[in-house]
């Protein structure tokens, strides 16, 4: 698996236009399936008057979690082509909306294809893609006595703390690229704190 991803930092806006029907294309980016879901049921709230408001999305950094959906189009005209826009611009953690306004000609399975796979290409050139790391969480416990070592430890590896709880027996939970992470296991090891790694 790789130590990076590729996904957008802003919405970006395009439109297609074929034989009077208007398509007008949406790429937002999402870190989750409820999130992709709750933007999808806005732009129909939003467009309420459209034919078809179709769209696919892809999550993860590992580019296994995605949806395609055609909403009333001819099976594989829409969701999918939207797909694999994103695809091949091997992005994830990326939602492409496509609503379709019906201009009264009938465009056909390859006329739909075609418009649906230039709208979403339209809309995902009008963002910045960003190269990430991939993340990781990482929960140690270690004795209190050993704060001072185990906090120069995070601090000069450039981890994120997320939440930490300071008692006799403490617990520190961070999160950093999955690149540098074997350096300050090492270190975290030799000093016997108790570590519990999750992907």
């Amino acid at each position: 698996m790789s130590n990076t991803f590729k996904t957008i930092t802003s919405t970006g806006e395009g439109i297609y236009k074929e034989k009077g029907s208007k398509f007008l294309s949406y790429a937002i980016p999402v870190i989750s399936a409820d999130e992709a879901k709750e933007n999808v049921k806005d732009y129909r709230k939003r467009f309420f008057d459209a034919r078809h408001v179709c769209y696919a999305w892809m999550l993860g950094a590992e580019r296994t979690e995605f949806r395609a959906n055609d909403d009333g189009e001819p099976s594989g005209t829409a969701g999918r082509p939207i797909l694999g826009q994103i695809n091949s611009r091997d992005l994830t953690n990326v939602l492409v909306i496509v609503v379709r306004y019906f201009g009264g000609i009938l465009l056909g399975t390859g006329g739909l294809v075609v418009a649906y796979k230039e709208a979403a290409a339209n809309a995902l050139n009008q963002t910045e893609i960003l190269e990430k790391n991939v993340e990781e969480n990482i929960q140690i416990k270690f004795d209190y006595l050993q704060m001072n070592e185990v906090m120069k430890i995070i601090k000069d590896s450039d981890a994120q703390i997320t939440d930490q709880l300071f008692d006799n027996e403490c617990l520190i939970s961070f999160s950093m690229s999955k690149s540098n992470i074997e350096s300050i296991l090492k270190k975290l090891k030799k000093i016997n704190c108790v570590i519990n790694h999750e992907n």
